[in-house]
């Protein structure tokens, strides 16, 4: 078996630091994502729901029906 060197040992220790942070990384950015969809939604939902947008697609079925073909 092969002895490593001091500087080796603390390379690989490093490395394994750096896979580490990374993941946490990853995981964090997920939340923001998903976070930030949320959000999205919400404010979709509220556009959806306001008085104007309502009337809006009212108007398009109401036409949409009365058309005669």
């Amino acid at each position: 078996m092969r002895k490593s060197t001091m500087r080796q040992r603390v390379g690989h220790g490093l490395a394994q630091l750096r896979r580490h942070r990374e993941a946490g990384m990853s995981t964090a950015e997920y939340a923001v994502g998903t976070i930030a969809a949320c959000a999205f939604a919400a404010l979709l939902l509220a556009v959806i729901k306001s008085g104007a947008v309502e009337g809006l697609v009212t108007t398009v079925i109401t036409t949409a029906l009365s058309v005669s073909l």
